[in-house]
């Protein structure tokens, strides 16, 4: 065995010559044993000390066999217990592995049948045991107290996070581009019943209109050219746990339809089949637009909306919640040296004034990106302006457009078209540049330049 996959092993047996012979048989292959001559000194040990596989002797005097492996099983579920048994009793070692015993040995032990099979459960146990970590890994990074924030907004936004958890009803989280949306449904899902199950994330605007159902539902063989085989969509794949759809507001109509009925009727269909498959999936939608408004203007089907809005939860904008900013600050910075494994940076005053008085049109996300770039770039210890992009060195400037605007009294939707026009500008009229840094999507970017082309059609007719 590898050095991973060893562990520590426990034999119980009121028979010293037994102990002993199995102890030198296993930790001749290497292994870490212990013994004990009964199953109250056994439990003792365990108590102390961490075991993966328990070998214990069916017939003891002072507490048999099988009341020990109850006693482990309900103490320590995650650790294998294996029985040693005179061939007269095979029947009530194979009625014990009804009860959970990994497996069973019959005496005279073979030397060669006990390191198999002990091995065997060692391997399954110190594997069970990483699954479990990695679980509680993630489930740590999740939680809902690792989304950072200390201000009103935030605290709120804990709170329904703690009340809709373990709840089957359907989210919409809404707000900008960078606010941390899809954290928030992973801290939903893993503070759930349902977090041992599937969380399914999905961006309806990356995937072509033509591809989405297919994703989302599955199809059969031959449903069309490209379907040499049946494929179980994205519903399936996230059958008991959550499917997480972002950008919900790209969904095409047709699509919508049948999402709804999804959701109604807890089944799909996948492309070209005749028959609906159930589905148990708690669906958390979000969306940067105001879907009221998609709704309003025949984008958007009433009904879904209303199906997928049960409870909504609002996201913040980084400009709303700047008393957050140093704590953001402290963690991604902490983040960046853990990455580099060497101390964190530390932030300067100034420094810092300016993270503090720029807009982040592109909310954390845009933080984090501009923490990482300025540990990347930073001489000495401490990270000063210059450090900063320009946009940010430059924020107390922007600061006196959005003054201006106040001035003018622009009604917002002319403030917003001229700042994109701005934007623009700045990153030489390329389009997708200019959607990363306003927080958006290309398809909200391209619908707002024909409204503000429609705009200047009005004014020069």
């Amino acid at each position: 065995m590898s050095p991973e996959e060893t562990g520590s092993i426990l034999v119980v047996d009121d028979d010293a010559e037994m102990r002993a012979l199995i102890r030198d048989v296993l930790q001749g292959r290497g292994h870490q044993v212990t013994v004990a001559q009964s199953g109250r000194e056994a439990l003792k040990r365990m108590g102390e000390e961490d075991y993966e596989v328990v070998l214990t002797d069916l017939r003891m005097r002072e507490m048999p066999g099988i009341e020990l492996l109850a006693e482990v099983k309900r103490a320590y579920p995650d650790t294998n217990v294996i029985l040693m048994t005179a061939f007269g009793s095979v029947e009530t070692a194979i009625a014990a592995m009804k009860q959970g015993a990994y497996d069973y040995l019959t005496k005279p032990v073979k030397s060669e049948e006990l390191i198999l099979v002990t091995e065997k459960a060692l391997q399954e146990a110190v594997l069970r045991r990483e699954v479990n970590r990695l679980r509680r890994e993630v489930r740590k990074e999740y939680s809902f107290h690792q989304i950072l924030g200390k201000s009103k907004p935030m605290r709120e936004v804990f709170d329904l996070i703690r009340r809709v958890a373990d709840s089957s009803t359907n989210v919409l989280i809404t707000g900008e581009s960078g606010t941390g949306k899809e954290l928030v449904a992973k801290a939903i899902h893993y503070n759930s019943e349902r977090r041992d199950a599937p969380f399914v994330p999905v961006n309806c605007a990356a995937i072509p209109d033509t591809l989405l159902e297919s994703e989302l539902f599955g199809h059969t063989k031959g449903a069309f050219t490209d379907a040499k085989s049946d494929k179980r969509g994205l519903f399936e794949e996230a059958s008991g746990g959550t499917l997480f759809l972002d950008e919900i507001s790209e969904l095409p109509l047709m699509l919508q339809a049948k999402l709804l009925r999804a959701i109604q009727e807890r089944e799909i269909r996948r492309v070209g089949a005749t028959r609906a498959v159930p589905v148990d999936v708690r669906i958390i939608a979000a969306t940067n637009l105001a879907l009221a408004d998609e709704v309003k203007a025949k984008r958007f089907r009433e009904d879904l909306y209303y199906r997928l809005n049960v409870i909504e939860i609002r996201m913040p904008p980084l400009r709303d919640r700047r008393e957050d900013i140093p704590l953001l600050v402290d963690a991604f910075l902490r983040k960046c040296a853990e990455a580099g494994q060497k101390e964190p940076h530390a932030m300067s005053e100034s420094a810092l004034a300016l993270l503090m008085d720029y807009p982040w049109p592109g909310n954390v996300r845009e933080l984090e990106n501009v923490i990482e770039r300025a540990v990347t770039l930073a001489r000495g210890e401490k990270i000063l302006p210059q450090d900063l992009p320009p946009a940010v060195q430059g924020a107390r400037g922007e600061r006196r457009v959005l003054d201006e605007a106040a001035e003018r009294t622009l009604p917002l939707q002319e403030v917003e078209q001229e700042y994109i026009q701005r934007i623009l500008e700045k990153t030489g009229g390329n389009k997708y540049q200019a959607a990363q840094v306003l927080g958006i999507d290309r398809k909200t970017l391209y619908r707002k330049l024909a409204e503000i082309d429609q705009k200047g059609e009005r004014r020069g007719a």
